[in-house]
């Protein structure tokens, strides 16, 4: 089992998105995406951009991966197709992808990740769409703009800090990764606990 660890540069809610009782991750960071297993962790960490430098935005531990089309077309998870013109939680709905028939292309859905007319945005979608894979997890913590900073006591003392401030990803030494763990189990109980860091400065229901 791996802990995968990257930089969050902008938290709408949508990649991750942490409503409705499931954590999903189906846009954006293609590689973990695509290679993150069932039983690994995924943590996103603040920047130095929205101000959570250091700190934790939310983690993830994956139990179910999907493909674009049985995400956009499971029952469980209509309530995760974009709303436009309604709440953030509405607007910023992740399931926005589904085959189109050709071999290797994909519809997007008017969402967040389109251009401001609605239009399709070629580059979120070839980035997005690199890996046909949907990650899901039903324990897992999101603080949002309520990030927490790890303990120095408990990661002070150990060769690799934690979390790193990398766009791609950073996979963590064994240890480190069993500290990961105890410490977010041990210290928090799985589900929200705060909203978007980015929702302060979104204007509702449009694209900002």
């Amino acid at each position: 089992m791996t802990v995968w660890s990257y930089k969050v540069a902008r938290d709408y809610g949508f990649a991750p998105n942490p409503f409705h009782g499931v954590c999903t991750l189906a846009c954006c960071k293609p590689m973990i995406r695509g290679y993150a297993e069932i039983g690994d962790w995924v943590i996103g960490a603040g920047s130095k951009a929205n101000g959570l430098w250091g700190k934790i935005v939310y983690a993830m531990i994956v139990d179910e991966t999907l493909t674009f089309d049985q995400y956009w077309n499971d029952p469980r998870f209509q309530v995760k197709k974009p709303v436009i013109g309604g709440t953030h939680k509405g607007f910023f709905g992740d399931n926005i992808y589904q085959r189109d028939g050709s071999a290797d292309g994909f519809r997007q859905a008017d969402s967040h990740h389109s251009l401001k007319n609605g239009q399709v945005n070629n580059d979120n979608l070839r980035q997005d769409t690199q890996h046909d894979r949907v990650l899901l997890a039903r324990e897992y913590v999101y603080f949002g703009a309520n990030a927490v900073a790890p303990p120095h006591e408990v990661f002070g003392h150990l060769p690799e800090p934690f979390p790193r401030d990398v766009r791609t990803y950073k996979s963590y030494s064994p240890a480190m990764q069993q500290a990961i763990k105890v410490w977010l189990s041990d210290s928090f109980e799985w589900g929200l606990h705060g909203l978007p860091e980015a929702w302060d400065n979104a204007i509702e229901g449009q694209r900002k």
